[in-house]
């Protein structure tokens, strides 16, 4: 009778020894009565552009009682409008942080890609959602009245430069470039880089109101241009035109015999004036047009305010704007700079010798949008990396759109490349 019943008990413990040891099972169970609770720090929010700089409004929130151990829950912020269902809320990451504190523009234009108007006070609501792998825990919704300001302008024409002079081949053609309005009724002006080749002028990108050389293509050589199109005369110029930053904190350094052109600055028609996104060191820079000293500026001893002195610069990424209307620039810190590498890009994947990852730059109309437009891509893969380096990445995570680990497969064409980090997303436009 022992030796049975001593055989039944070790039969028992072999059994729980089995079910215990069985790495198939995971007994990690989420507590579904966790409470996510929520605070802002006000109940309205009036947004002006005499504030921009200062600190507005914080969203804030308690760690929730997962019922386990945990030690890296990610959040994120929802926004939507006060009719909305969160299916097409704008999304703001903050990974492990239990807050989050928004600048007046970066709030502002969350709001306006929102949809709201400018000037008028409307409801939003507000959700955090914890994630611990695919689990979710939400909070309850909080309503905010606000109130943002118009901060872009609309200087959009129905006018474009279309040509092979865009591309270098006949894919131009179909590629058109903008025209903006200027101080002057139907005088319009596009900044662009030319490739050897040809160029048009049409309206709403359609043949039917077309303007060239007497009536053919316009022949251009490369360089950068501007070009000033005068609906009253039917009659258009063109002139080098470019601005660029130099000196000792740019990678290019002070210009000499055999210095590549300087750091390019691109038009920004949302604000009507001038920028470029670098990694600058400790030094000094300097403002200049058309790669020569003709016409150049720097500081006046008044932080912001142009004038002829070098301009004074600490070790960083920024985003660098200048105001030639007003005489006024400005350095903002970023955290990175995005690019893009893989064998489908010219420059390949990473090496020994290889050049800089074709970089983005922001969409300046909105906060977190980073782009590239007109890149030519052969059939391969890419992925997206921050400052030339692996640290931060993003690829394809299996469901097209959305940012994984893994390289991201593209077929050969010229695209126009969107990276969305709020909602971590990516878009890919064959042109």
């Amino acid at each position: 009778m022992k030796n049975y019943i001593n055989k039944i008990l070790i039969l028992f413990v072999a059994a729980i020894f089995t079910v215990a040891c069985d790495k198939d099972y995971d007994y990690t169970i989420l507590n579904s009565t966790a409470d996510l609770a929520i605070n802002t720090s006000a109940t309205a929010v009036e947004l002006t552009k005499d504030n921009i700089g200062t600190d507005i409004f914080t969203i804030s929130w308690t760690e929730p009682e997962y019922g386990f151990n945990n030690e890296n829950p990610n959040y994120k912020i929802l926004f939507d409008l006060a009719a909305g269902d969160f299916s097409e809320a704008k999304t703001v990451v903050t990974t492990t942080e239990l807050s989050k504190t928004f600048e007046v523009l970066e709030l502002n234009k969350m709001l306006l890609n929102l949809g709201l108007e400018a000037g008028t006070a409307s409801e939003i609501q507000i959700k955090v959602i914890a994630s611990i792998g695919q689990n979710n825990i939400e909070s309850v919704v909080k309503t905010v009245t606000v109130t943002p300001f118009a901060n872009v302008l609309d200087l959009s024409s129905p006018w474009s430069i279309v040509g092979s002079a865009i591309t270098g081949d006949d894919t131009g053609w179909g590629m058109d470039l903008p025209f903006y309005t200027t101080k002057e009724d139907n005088v319009f002006a596009a900044y662009v880089t030319f490739f050897d080749g040809q160029f048009k002028i049409r309206k709403d990108r359609d043949w039917a109101e077309a303007y060239g050389n007497d009536g053919n293509n316009i022949d251009v050589t490369a360089g950068s241009y501007k070009v000033t199109f005068n609906y009253n005369t039917k009659t258009y110029t063109i002139v080098p035109f470019s601005w660029g930053i130099v000196g000792s904190a740019t990678p290019i350094g002070w210009p000499g015999d055999t210095t590549p052109p300087d750091a390019k600055l691109t038009y920004d028609q949302f604000s009507d004036t001038w920028k470029v996104i670098i990694k600058l060191s400790d030094g000094e820079i300097k403002f200049r047009q058309n790669n020569k000293w003709d016409l150049a500026y720097g500081y006046n001893g008044t932080e912001g305010i142009l004038g002829g002195d070098n301009i004074p610069v600490t070790a960083g990424n920024y985003i660098v704007s200048v105001d030639f209307n007003k005489l006024e620039y400005s350095l903002e810190p970023i955290a990175h700079i995005w690019g893009i590498v893989g064998d489908a890009t010219p420059i390949g994947w990473p090496g020994d010798g290889k050049p800089a990852d074709a970089k983005l730059t922001l969409d300046f109309s909105t906060t977190d949008v980073w782009v590239i437009r007109g890149i030519k891509l052969t059939t391969g893969n890419i992925k997206f990396r921050a400052d030339d380096d692996w640290g931060v990445n993003y690829g394809y995570s299996g469901v097209e759109g959305i940012l994984g680990g893994d390289d991201i497969p593209v077929t050969e064409g010229t695209y126009d490349v969107f990276l969305n980090l709020s909602e971590l997303t990516y878009e890919l436009i064959k042109l």
